[in-house]
C-alpha cells in the first residue's frame, strides 16, 4: 500500500459516499463553468448592444486656438488653421490596427452649412451604413438614403423648413430629396440635415475630406487605452481620445453582469467546499481505528495527512472533469434560451477543461485540509483501543 493505492481502495470500498460527494462537487463545478460561459457571452453581447448608443473614441485634427481679449474683456478663443482629415487614409489606418477586431464601426463626418431657400442650415455628411451601426436608436419616418442626393432631416429642422418624407428641395447648388425624417432624439441630430458624405464633400468643395471620425470600439476584451494608443500610433499628429463617460458607463454595465455571476459562482463553490469538508471530517471520525493502525505500521503524521488530501484531490479532479463538460453544455443551453449569443456560442476547450479539473482538485484538497490535519493528530494508541 502507498499514498496512491490507499485513497483508491478507500474510494472503491466507500463508493456510494465517494460518488455522492463527487456529484455534489461536480454540481458546483458545473454551475461555475456554466456561469462563466454565460457571463462571457452575455457580457460581449451586452457591450455590442451598447455600441448602438454612440461612439466612444474620437479622432480629429489637433485644434489651434488663440485666446482673444481687448480692453481687459475676454472675447473667447479664436479657432484658426482649420485642418481636415483624408477620409480614405484615416479609415484605412484605423481598420489596420492590431485590435481591429474590437472596432465595431468607423464613422467619418464632414460638418458645414448650406442654404435651403433663404436659410442657412447645418449639414452633416455621413456614411449611413456606419452611422446606423453606432446609432441604432434612430427611428425614421420613411427610409434611409439609398442614393447620393437623398438626405435625412432632423425632426426640428424638418418642421421649421416645412419639409417631409418625399419632399424635394435645393440644398446649396444641388437637388436633394428627403428620404426620411428622424424621430426626435433630444440631441443635435434633431436640428441638422444628414447627407451622404459624397454629397457633403461636393457641397463644401472638399473632395475626400472630413472634419473628424467617430469610432465605436468594443473594450471588454482589452483596455480602451490600448485601442486609443494603437490608433494614435497609426495616425501621428492627430488627436485621438476616448470619451470617458461613455466608456465608463458602458463598461460598468458589462462588469456588473460579470461580477454578479462571479459572486453567485463563489457562493456555490463555498457551499460545495463546505459539503466536502464536513464529509471528510465525518470520514476521519469513522476511520480512527484505521488511522491508528496506519500510524502503528510506521506512517508519519505527514503521510496520514497526505492520504486524506489525495482522496480529496481524486474527488476534485473527477468532479472538475464532469463539471467542465456539463458546464459547457448547460452554458450553451442557457445562452440559447436567453437568445443572447447571436452567432457566437460558448466553445468547448480541452485546455480549459483540464484547468477546471486541476483547479477543482486543488480546491477540494484545500477544503479537506482541516479534516486531514485532524486525522494526522490522532494518537495511535488511543485509536487502537477501539479495535
Amino acid at each position: 500500500m502507498n499514498l496512491l493505492t490507499i485513497p483508491l481502495r478507500c474510494a472503491r470500498r466507500k463508493w456510494p459516499r465517494f460518488v455522492l460527494l463527487t456529484l455534489v462537487f461536480a454540481l458546483g463545478a458545473t454551475s461555475m463553468v456554466a456561469l462563466w460561459h454565460v457571463s462571457r457571452v452575455v457580457g460581449d453581447s451586452l457591450e455590442r448592444k451598447l455600441t448602438a448608443f454612440g461612439a466612444n473614441i474620437l479622432v480629429a485634427p489637433k485644434a489651434e486656438t488663440l485666446a482673444v481679449s481687448y480692453g481687459g474683456v475676454s472675447l473667447g478663443n479664436l479657432l484658426y488653421e482649420v485642418r481636415h482629415l483624408d477620409e480614405a487614409a484615416t479609415v484605412a489606418a484605423i481598420r489596420s490596427i492590431a485590435l481591429s477586431a474590437n472596432v465595431a464601426a468607423v464613422a467619418p463626418k464632414l460638418v458645414g452649412a448650406a442654404t435651403v431657400g433663404s436659410e442657412q442650415v447645418p449639414v452633416v455628411g455621413v456614411r449611413f451604413d456606419q452611422e446606423q451601426t453606432i446609432k441604432k436608436y434612430w427611428r425614421i419616418k420613411g427610409l434611409f438614403p439609398t442614393r447620393e442626393n437623398e438626405v435625412v432631416l432632423g425632426s426640428t429642422l424638418a418642421a421649421r423648413l416645412g419639409l417631409d418624407f418625399g419632399s424635394s428641395f435645393r440644398l446649396g447648388g444641388e437637388e436633394a430629396s428627403v428620404a426620411g425624417v428622424l424621430a426626435p432624439t433630444g440631441g443635435d441630430d434633431d436640428t441638422v440635415i444628414l447627407a451622404d458624405l459624397g454629397l457633403a464633400q461636393r457641397l463644401f468643395r472638399l473632395p475626400g475630406k472630413v472634419n473628424f471620425v467617430e469610432v465605436s470600439a468594443l473594450c471588454s476584451g482589452c483596455p480602451i487605452e490600448d485601442i486609443v494608443a494603437q490608433i494614435g500610433g497609426k495616425l501621428p499628429g492627430l488627436e485621438v481620445k476616448a470619451l470617458r463617460s461613455v466608456v465608463e458607463g458602458r463598461m460598468a454595465s458589462v462588469h456588473f453582469v460579470q461580477h454578479l455571476t462571479l459572486a453567485v459562482a463563489l457562493v456555490i463553490l463555498v457551499s460545495a467546499c463546505a459539503v466536502v469538508g464536513f464529509s471528510m471530517l465525518s470520514a476521519v471520525n469513522e476511520r480512527k481505528a484505521e488511522i491508528g493502525l496506519l500510524r502503528s505500521l510506521g506512517y508519519s503524521r505527514a503521510g496520514v495527512f497526505a492520504i486524506f488530501c489525495c482522496e480529496a484531490l481524486l474527488l476534485g479532479a473527477a468532479a472538475g472533469a464532469i463539471g467542465a463538460l456539463a458546464g459547457w453544455g448547460v452554458g450553451r443551453e442557457v445562452v440559447l434560451l436567453l437568445d443572447a449569443a447571436g452567432e457566437v456560442l460558448p466553445a468547448f476547450s480541452l485546455p480549459e477543461a483540464l484547468a477546471v479539473s486541476l483547479g477543482m482538485a486543488l480546491v477540494a484538497a484545500l477544503a479537506a485540509a482541516y479534516p486531514a490535519a485532524k486525522a494526522a493528530r490522532i494518537d495511535p494508541s488511543a485509536a487502537l483501543v477501539s479495535l
